[in-house]
């Protein structure tokens, strides 16, 4: 990096896996932004916008486990969140933009990672993905939401995903690529946002996805009501843990709060702890607008 670029002031490292579709699309809508004088494994890392840098790697994302060791040290020291643009694949072939952490909750690491281990997370980072992906996708017909912690890479640093899904289509669509890129460029983080970790719900997990958009809501870690079925008490430690800041947990049911896994970890916080977001900022879907349920 050069003497005149201040690696403190790099908060976001955005991934490009060159044989993603959506990754590779999004890329291609930048053009060459230019380089910084630093490179990884031969790729230069490039310039996107203040404070974002862009890397291109032929490792698959969810196989490029712990990236983070291949930085340049005064990058990696500097502890940028890494954000991944990809595909998102579902056996519904759900149609819908997404934001989710990263890691394996249960005994199980199908797409990547490590069983029972999780990734930093960056609670509000994530949040303003994913109302900026909702502002821009209502007005084209996308839906946003959060998905829940499911896959790797395994990684020390903060990390997530931001997806589009389309479905059966044989490509990503140029409006909802058009979203992601633009929205990519305008990574930040609303330091107002209440901080905590959420537990229930489905995959796709619409109770939180509406408490980020009408509240000052932002969440680390999301774990499904499926994921407690196997999860234990070390990973959930471990979970609101990598959910930095969190002030306790936000359940989509009391009966969730029941999980012995989760007994006695962090105190509940009640969905009206946050403020109602403001007119200026959005106030997420109109009312009775649909978001997928997930399984």
């Amino acid at each position: 990096m050069s003497n005149a670029d201040q690696v403190g002031s790099v908060p976001f490292l955005v991934v490009v896996a060159e044989a993603d579709p959506v990754a590779s699309a999004v890329a291609a809508s930048w053009g060459t932004p230019p380089a910084t004088g630093d490179h990884v494994d031969g790729a230069s890392i490039r310039q996107l916008g203040p404070g974002i840098r862009t890397l291109r790697r032929s490792t698959l994302h969810v196989e490029d486990d712990h990236l983070e060791r291949h930085l340049p040290v005064p990058l990696r020291e500097a502890r940028p969140t890494l954000v991944f643009p990809s595909i998102h694949r579902s056996r519904e072939n759900v149609v819908c933009l997404t934001v989710h952490p990263l890691g394996n909750l249960g005994p199980s690491a199908e797409v990547g990672g490590r069983p029972r281990a999780v990734d930093p997370t960056d609670p509000r980072a994530m949040a303003s993905m994913l109302r900026r992906l909702d502002d821009a996708g209502r007005a084209e017909g996308w839906r946003a939401t959060y998905e829940s912690t499911h896959h790797g890479p395994e990684l020390e640093l903060p990390a997530f995903f931001v997806e589009i899904g389309f479905g059966a289509a044989a490509e990503p669509p140029l409006a909802a690529v058009r979203i992601l890129a633009e929205a990519i460029r305008e990574l930040a983080r609303d330091t107002s946002d209440r901080v905590a970790m959420a537990v229930g719900g489905g995959h796709y997990a619409p109770h939180f996805t509406d408490l980020a958009l009408r509240r000052r809501w932002a969440f680390g870690h999301i774990v499904s009501r499926h994921a407690l079925e196997v999860l234990d008490a070390a990973t959930a430690r471990a979970a609101y843990a990598a959910t930095p800041e969190a002030e306790g947990i936000v359940y989509s049911r009391v009966a969730d709060a029941e999980t012995p896994a989760l007994l006695g970890l962090a105190r509940r916080c009640r969905d009206q702890e946050a403020p109602v977001r403001t007119a200026e900022m959005g106030t997420g879907p109109p009312s009775g607008g649909a978001r997928p349920s997930g399984t």
